[in-house]
């Protein structure tokens, strides 16, 4: 038991007590000071999750704000693939010429290699690097 819950407890027998005291007629006064006192221990358990809440969001608010996201647009992105096919021909060629078949290789997996990198850049969650959700909280105390 909560220190929490027996200090509720022991105001609770105290309310009963000082009914049983004091009569009928202040039993309404009596259950709205301890209705009172709940409401106070529940407002202060709801402040404490709200404001725990609240430094999770601003937490993962820096977190977020501190890793590099993608600002370009679409177009970046379709220059970005014209340049790549562009540049394919003459390293094709290049490649090819001097190698054969493993200088063309070398040469598309170069080019598949920047188109990945600059894919992963754009998209961070692309590769599997998701967060973890976080389990939903039930309990009641902190």
């Amino acid at each position: 038991m909560d220190a929490r819950d027996a200090e509720l407890k022991k105001e609770l027998n105290a309310t009963l007590q000082a009914r049983r005291e004091l009569g009928d007629e202040y039993e309404s006064a009596l259950v709205d000071s301890f209705m009172e006192k709940v409401d106070q221990r529940i407002d202060g358990v709801v402040e404490r999750r709200v404001r725990r809440q609240l430094a999770e969001q601003q937490m993962t608010v820096a977190r977020d704000s501190r890793t590099p996201r993608a600002t370009d647009s679409w177009g970046e992105r379709f220059g970005f693939g014209i340049v790549s096919l562009v540049l394919a021909v003459p390293l094709s060629a290049i490649g090819g010429g001097v190698a054969h078949l493993p200088g063309l290789l070398a040469a598309w997996l170069g080019i598949v290699g920047v188109n990945v990198v600059q894919a992963a850049r754009v998209n961070p969650d692309l590769f599997g690097s998701r967060r973890r959700r976080r389990e939903p909280d039930d309990a009641w105390e902190d």
